[in-house]
């Protein structure tokens, strides 16, 4: 009974939110509709940005939810220990080269990583796979592939890395909190162990797909309402903030990385499609820049802050963040300045 009133404050969350902001927004016909009512193009700016980034990230968010209801269902402790080698350290390879497999996005990652940690996924390892996978998987691949087709340095440069980052950023959470609880658990998750732990008078379970479904369902408003939070906060950076300033210093190394970083957190574009974007910005700024805006965005960006601070706790949330800027930050300046791009 708790389970579903729970369902259902996240469906009408979910809902009334979608709705407040979808209507607030989307004024354009109320424009049309009422004589002399005249609405700034920059605010129509935002509509048009927030429903983009909505109708983008809804496919792979149910596609993340999804993948994690399977899990949840499918997928025993047993069996993620047993893939796992009893080595710490030795854990965060297969861990990159799991993120390479699956065509995940940022937009679906978290709920994955948060029900696979759940599942007795070490800490460490669910952060390599919530930053390699948005980056690493095939299709990330073939975007980058075709954006850059004229300069493949900027392919090589993405995946390579990923790859690597990943594991130095886990090998660091790791040192940080030794694997440490660092979820939130809602109340009705802690009863939902207890239940489960009490096997004298289990109820009957329902058949796996409705278990599926069910899971898909519940996760998919929970997430929702904070998609909608971090789109409508992205689209608000993108309409408002001044880029002639930062466009300014986007020839100098150090500086440009700093600002694609900071642009690529900002717009929250999809790992499937950011490749584009950051190649329109090639004339302007430098290629070891564009390289830090395609592997920080996917790693972090606006919205899924918002998601991560909502199903982690906070200081793990911060150092997360300082630690991914840290490390991209210092690796593409170093790439700069030793390497040729």
């Amino acid at each position: 009974m708790t389970k579903v009133l729970s369902f259902g404050k996240d469906f009408l969350g979910f809902i009334l939110l979608l709705l407040f902001l979808v209507l607030f927004f989307n004024i354009e016909s109320f424009k049309n509709a009422q004589a002399g009512f005249s609405v700034p193009d920059s605010w129509l700016n935002v509509n048009t940005i927030f429903l983009g980034i909505v109708i983008e990230a809804v496919p792979f968010i149910l596609l993340g939810v999804f993948v994690s209801a399977l899990i949840q269902i499918y997928v025993k402790e047993e069996a993620i220990h047993r893939f796992l080698p009893k080595n710490a350290y030795a854990a965060l390879l297969p861990a990159a080269i799991l993120g390479a497999i699956f065509p995940i996005c940022e937009c679906a990652i978290v709920p994955i990583v948060r029900r696979l940690i759940k599942k007795g996924m070490p800490l460490h390892v669910g952060v390599v796979f919530l930053v390699a996978a948005p980056i690493l998987n095939p299709v990330v691949a073939a975007s980058t592939f075709f954006a850059f087709r004229t300069d493949l340095t900027v392919l090589y440069a993405r995946m390579g890395l990923a790859f690597v980052l990943s594991i130095i950023i886990g090998g660091i959470l790791y040192l940080v909190f030794k694997n440490r609880d660092q979820l939130k658990w809602t109340k009705e998750e802690l009863v939902g162990q207890q239940i489960v732990l009490d096997t004298t008078n289990a109820p009957k379970k329902m058949n796996r797909l409705k278990q599926t479904l069910y899971h898909a369902a519940d996760e998919f408003f929970l997430m929702g309402k904070f998609l909608i939070l971090g789109a409508f906060v992205a689209a608000l950076f993108q309409t408002f903030l001044d880029r002639s300033i930062l466009l300014a210093i986007g020839s100098n190394e150090w500086s440009s990385t700093a600002v694609m970083m900071a642009f690529a957190f900002l717009l929250s574009l999809c790992s499937e499609a950011d490749a584009f974007v950051a190649a329109s910005f090639g004339n302007t700024f430098t290629t070891g820049s564009l390289i830090a805006f395609l592997v920080y965005g996917p790693m972090i960006d606006l919205k899924n802050t918002i998601m991560l601070f909502a199903f982690f706790k906070a200081k793990f949330v911060i150092m997360f963040i300082g630690v991914v800027t840290a490390v991209v930050f210092l690796a593409v300046v170093m790439l700069q300045l030793f390497a040729i791009i």
